[in-house]
Order: C-alpha cells, then sequence, then structure tokens
C-alpha cells in the first residue's frame, strides 16, 4: 500500500521561507476576522462571568452539596486533557524520530500552553477566594502554615506548573531558529526589533545550531514523563476519594489515555480549518491527519476497555453503592443522557478511522473530531457529577443543575482559547520553518539513494 509523503513537492528553502514566514505578516483573510470576532465575544463573556464570581461568590454557580465539585472541575479537567497531545507530538515523537510530527508540532504546542492557560483558570476560582490560590504552594510563610502533603491538590498545582513551563520553554526553545528569520525578513523596523529580541541573538552557525540540539532534546525528555504524571496526578484527587464511582486504581491510565484522545481531537478541529485558511495542504499533507486519525482510533479502544472494566471490576466487586453508580445511576439517573452520549462520541465515532476513506476525509474528520471533543466533556461530568449526586445517603441526594454563569464561563474559556490561538497563528511562524527544511533536505538526501 502507497504511504503519502508527508512533504508535496521538493520546495527550494526560498520557497519554504516566503510559504511559511508570510502567515505572519501578510493581511489576515476575512475567515480569520470572522473568528477573531467570535473568540471576542467569548472572551468578553468569560471576563463577566469571572467578575461576578470574584465580586459576589462561588454561590452565583450550581455547585451544591452534595455536588461541590461541578463545572468548575470538569472543565479544568477537560482542558488539561486538551493540553495533553501538544507535548505527546512535539515530545515523545520527537524521541521517537518520526518525521511526520514535523508541520504539526508547534501548532500542537501552542494548543497545549493555551489550553493549560484556560485550565488554571477553574481550580483558582473554584477556591471561592482565588486570591489565596497561593496558600498550595510551599512558600517559607511566616504562621508556620504549610499545605497538606497528603492530599493530591499540593501535588496537582505542582504538577500542572510544572507542565506549563517546561512546555513553555520546549515551545519557545523550538521557536528561536525562526524568531530569528522573521528578524530577518520582516516588513518594518519595529517588527525586525522585536523579533530580534526574541530570537536571542541567533546567528544560525553550526556551533549554535549544536547547542540548540542538545537543549532541545534535553527538553523533549524531561517533556516526556510530564505528559504521564499530570493526568496521573489530577486523576488521584477523585481515586483517593470514597465516593462511588471514583475509588478505582484504573483512572491514572485511563485518564492519561483520555487526555492524549481528546487533545487529539482538539489538533484535528484546529488543524483542519487553519490549513485551508493558511493554503498549506502541501506541507500539512493528508498523512499528518491520517495518523493522527490512526492515534484517535487506538486511544478510543483504549478508552472502550477501560469503560468495560469498570463496568466488570463494579459488578465483581459486589460492593452494592458502586453497582448501583454504574449499573443505574449513570445509564438512567438524572443526565443520563450525557452518559449516552459519551459512548456514543467516544467509542462508536472512532470506529470510522477503521476506513481509509474516513480517515482522508477532512469533513468526516472535523465533525468526528468535534464529537468526541463533545464526549470527553461528557465523561468528564458522568465522572465527576453523577458520583457526587448519587452518593451513599438517598436522603442527601441533590441534582447539579449549571447555571448561566457556569456556562458563561465555561463557553468564555473557549472564547479566550480561540483568541489566544487566532494571535498565534497571526504573531509567529506556526508551522517549524527550520525544522521543514531539515526534512525537504533529508527527502531529498534518501530519494538520492
Amino acid at each position: 500500500m502507497a504511504t503519502d509523503p508527508v512533504l508535496l513537492g521538493r520546495p527550494t528553502d526560498a520557497e519554504l521561507s516566503d510559504q511559511l514566514l508570510s502567515t505572519a505578516y501578510r493581511p489576515m483573510s476575512r475567515a480569520w476576522w470572522f473568528l477573531f470576532w467570535i473568540a471576542m465575544i467569548g472572551t468578553i463573556s468569560l471576563v463577566v462571568g469571572v467578575t461576578a464570581t470574584v465580586t459576589t461568590g462561588i454561590g452565583l454557580w450550581g455547585n451544591n452539596i452534595p455536588v461541590a465539585w461541578g463545572f468548575g472541575i470538569i472543565n479544568f479537567v477537560w482542558w488539561i486533557g486538551i493540553g495533553h497531545a501538544g507535548t505527546f507530538i512535539s515530545a515523545i515523537l520527537l524521541l521517537l524520530e518520526q518525521k511526520w510530527r514535523t508541520s504539526i508540532n508547534r501548532f500542537a504546542e501552542g494548543m497545549t500552553l493555551f489550553a493549560v492557560v484556560q485550565a488554571g483558570l477553574f481550580p483558582i476560582l473554584h477556591l471561592g477566594r482565588p486570591w489565596f490560590a497561593y496558600w498550595v504552594i510551599p512558600y517559607p510563610s511566616t504562621m508556620q502554615v504549610w499545605p497538606q502533603f497528603k492530599s493530591a491538590l499540593p501535588w496537582d498545582a505542582a504538577a500542572i506548573a510544572t507542565y506549563f513551563t517546561v512546555s513553555l520553554l520546549f515551545w519557545y526553545t523550538g521557536l528561536v531558529p525562526d524568531l530569528a528569520a522573521m528578524r530577518d525578513r520582516a516588513p518594518g523596523r519595529v517588527r525586525r526589533i522585536i523579533y530580534g529580541v526574541f530570537a536571542l541573538g541567533w546567528s544560525g552557525s553550526a556551533h549554535s545550531y549544536r547547542h540548540y540540539r542538545v537543549v532541545y532534546g534535553l527538553l523533549a525528555g524531561l517533556s516526556t514523563p510530564l505528559v504521564v504524571s499530570v493526568h496521573s496526578i489530577v486523576s488521584s484527587d477523585f481515586a483517593i476519594t470514597m465516593v462511588p464511582g471514583w475509588h478505582s486504581t484504573i483512572f491514572p491510565p485511563f485518564f492519561v489515555a483520555g487526555a492524549i484522545f481528546s487533545g487529539f481531537a482538539m489538533v484535528l478541529t484546529l488543524m483542519i480549518p487553519a490549513r485551508s485558511i493558511f493554503g498549506l495542504e502541501n506541507v500539512i499533507t493528508l498523512r499528518h491527519l491520517d495518523n493522527i486519525a490512526k492515534m484517535l482510533l487506538v486511544t478510543s479502544w483504549i478508552l472502550t476497555y477501560s469503560y468495560a472494566l469498570e463496568f466488570f471490576v463494579t459488578w465483581y466487586s459486589g460492593d452494592e453503592y458502586d453497582i448501583h453508580q454504574f449499573f443505574e445511576a449513570r445509564p438512567f439517573g438524572p443526565w443520563a443522557w450525557l452518559f449516552w452520549t459519551m459512548l456514543v462520541c467516544n467509542v462508536l465515532v472512532p470506529q470510522l478511522f477503521w476506513f481509509e476513506r474516513a480517515r482522508k476525509s477532512l469533513t468526516v474528520l472535523f465533525f468526528a473530531s468535534f464529537l468526541v471533543n463533545l464526549g470527553m466533556w461528557a465523561e468528564r461530568f458522568v465522572i465527576i457529577v453523577m458520583g457526587l449526586q448519587r452518593d451513599y445517603l438517598p436522603s442527601a441526594w441533590h441534582v447539579f443543575i449549571p447555571t448561566g454563569v457556569d456556562w458563561a464561563i465555561f463557553l468564555g474559556t473557549m472564547g479566550f482559547f480561540l483568541l489566544l490561538f487566532l494571535l498565534f497563528l497571526r504573531f509567529v511562524p506556526f508551522v517549524p520553518v527550520a525544522e521543514v527544511k531539515e526534512l525537504a533536505h533529508e527527502l531529498k538526501h534518501e530519494e538520492g539513494h
């Protein structure tokens, strides 16, 4: 079976520079501006929701007793999961020397950073008094009051802060050669000065490039275990409790697989329109889309196995509370339609990717990736809310209903995420020019043999 190329044609270095660097300084299309104003409306919604929460209190949210963890934690886990594919594509595939990562790695890295920013908002706001968020950090307190290190929550804050910091350094290090290229080509003195400052004096010499490769490889090695650690620790927030449906040893691998699944889906959702808007079909080829679709299929089967295993272990344990949670509350209780949405979107929809025609159809890929994102959000809702609203005491059962402020903040983070992403596309070469040139030379060298 013939394999699609990772780079169409054999463009020269000058042609690649003209095509890929111009995305940062040519006039934006009407499609970009249309999305920009939608993102601005969403960002305003976020500002209004956060302002109301801070000035009035968390009582504006739909949280109640026993559902103390509502939209705030659902959206936190969902956004953190989306942030996983960027590091997976960039760092792990770099260490595995996979050529298809080139062209899409910086795109995915940007998505990671912006998703983690959205995720970080929710636990801070969920504290009720966000101005005391620094209490989870082990700073030298004069009151000798330290975080509770037996709790997963301080570890959660440390893991996410580390993940964000390393991802930012990894992203910026990869950008340096392209920022130098922008410095040399950007129209206007102001832009050349700005790009020159961030290029850190990059000269492109063999000496600089050798050091660059070492640092880039070290950061990739450091980032790789963080992909696993972050969502493993997030899952511990649930697994260490006694809430029905939560205290499960399968949660760490289950959460990591789900995170990579949702992250790859978001990469497709963003990449397909961006590829068309900027005319990058020769650089981001069907081979890239095909491989991402295969990753979605693999991770979907890991999730399907995890779902089945949860039901089997629950039945085998004989615990009546867990049995009620899995066999009655989730499939037939309040919000049961989200449980079935989760199964359809996460289990059935990815099965389309058994077929090559579906993996290479932009329409199928876009809508399937959108449904996967919807399914993964539904999964977070099912895990978090359904366990709490149907716990041990029927007299304490209470259905969670999100409020307008809940929706305003959640949809607002989508707008803010899109805004950051559009600005990233506007001001930075989102396809790594230096790496694509290197790939083009490697392909020519291989053809010569």
